[in-house]
């Protein structure tokens, strides 16, 4: 019974690709397939919904501030837990390599990331002020290195055990799941069903940290092929081996190029938060709410539909979800500067979020589904670790914007990004089609 309900829910979510079940993945897991992909969209979802539970920008943030933590610690959240994700990846990648089953890493990363978590809850419910930020500061260190590991294991493991037509769908599929979960907790929040309380706040992190503990176990049943653990060697020089892959593949340089263009949509969320000013009651941000409900309306209403598009062209979602994310970008930029009636801009800048974050979504998928399907077995892990690791130096130096911002003011960083979104779309215009 189980079986079958897999099956008619994969053949629901892949319909169109019955002709193209089993490409670039191992002949003896073509009948897993249901499975696998389930498995893979089930514990994905987990670990995305708790992403949103325990969200560093939001959640983490709101929480320190209530318990008077320093903003120098609350400033650092963010920078620690994207640098922390990214930067270990090219020391890591072989290391993972050397693992015939990769999920193993992946089922260890999450782990240890629901452990984390689950500190994080009980530092906010036993400590107050500094001691509280250092606590869930280091914790999320330790969270975003457990996370790099995932990173690297997870787009080889769904390299391995998934088939190339629908690797986006099982992504998109699991992104779409738990930002309907992530508005709906957002919701109850906003309409006071859950209290905004630090005890309140603090059972969603529970809840995070048990995503992450159940997906850790779910991953673990999922069929996979022992692999090739073949050339792995010292870390350091690996990775200065794998850094010369810049300048001697051209289609990895041009595809990391084209991400890094790309990291003004992730840049961009605070800028434009900026343009919404004061309340009319001298609050800061006050419509902090609808820019939430924007933002979760956008993943759930885009990100299937990204999946599925990213199957047949990651290039063209790629190029797409630039020319969106520009020119959202170039309207906030544009109203900024305008300078619009404030009642105005408490729908129009939620309206340019909305849009900016469908682009972004673009932008996640499409890069995940383009890397996995750009390699092959063999360069999986280092593409996916040489890539991440450039993109996380990249965030690292994109803290100049805040510098940018303080002398020029939001719009102009704004419409600085629009214009890097314009060039990654020319960029995207280069890169192979890698599903044909």
């Amino acid at each position: 019974m189980a079986e079958s309900v897999l099956q008619q829910a994969y053949q629901l979510l892949t319909r169109e690709d019955d002709g193209r079940v089993c490409r670039d993945i191992p002949e003896e897991l073509c009948d897993e397939q249901p499975r696998s992909f389930a498995t893979h969209v089930a514990s994905l979802a987990m670990t995305k919904t708790g992403d949103g539970l325990a969200d560093p920008k939001l959640v983490l943030s709101w929480l320190l501030t209530a318990l008077g933590a320093p903003a120098a610690i609350i400033g650092l959240l963010v920078p620690v837990r994207e640098a922390g994700a990214l930067l270990p990846q090219l020391v890591t990648a072989e290391w993972v390599r050397t693992r015939p089953q990769r999920k193993w890493v992946w089922v260890g990363g999450s782990l240890v990331q629901g452990l984390s978590v689950l500190g994080m809850a009980g530092a906010v419910l036993k400590l107050q002020g500094e001691p509280a930020g250092w606590a869930v500061l280091g914790l999320l260190a330790v969270f975003a290195v457990a996370r790099s590991l995932c990173s690297v294991s997870y787009k080889d493991v769904l390299g391995k055990t998934v088939s190339k037509s629908t690797r986006g769908t099982a992504t998109g599929s699991a992104a779409t799941a738990a930002a309907s979960l992530v508005f709906l907790y957002g919701l109850l929040l906003g309409l006071g069903a859950i209290p905004t309380t630090v005890n309140a706040v603090a059972v969603g992190l529970f809840i995070a940290a048990g995503c992450w503990l159940l997906a850790s176990g779910l991953f673990a049943t999922l069929p996979e092929k022992r692999g090739a653990t073949d050339g792995g060697g010292n870390a350091l020089s690996v990775a200065l081996d794998s850094i010369k892959l810049l300048r001697t593949d051209a289609p990895l340089r041009r595809f990391i190029t084209t991400r890094a263009l790309l990291t003004a949509t992730a840049l961009a969320p605070p800028f434009l938060l900026a343009l919404a000013g004061t309340d009319t009651n001298g609050n800061a941000l006050g419509e902090l709410g609808a820019f939430v409900i924007a933002s979760a309306a956008a993943s759930v209403l885009s990100t299937y539909a990204w999946g599925r598009l990213s199957d047949r062209s990651s290039r063209k979602v790629l190029i797409r979800a630039a020319l969106i994310a520009a020119v959202a970008l170039g309207a906030a930029g544009v109203v900024g500067l305008l300078d619009v009636n404030h009642g105005i801009n408490t729908y129009i800048l939620p309206a340019l979020l909305f849009v900016l974050m469908i682009a972004y979504q673009g932008v996640r998928l499409g890069r995940s589904t383009h890397l996995v399907d750009m390699a092959d077995e063999d360069t999986r892990a280092t593409y996916t670790a040489l890539s991440n690791t450039t993109i996380g130096l990249v965030l690292v130096a994109g803290s100049a914007f805040g510098l940018l911002a303080a002398l020029t003011g939001p719009a102009i960083v704004l419409l600085v990004f629009a214009g890097m979104c314009l060039l990654a779309a020319l960029s995207a215009t280069r890169l192979d089609e890698v599903q044909q």
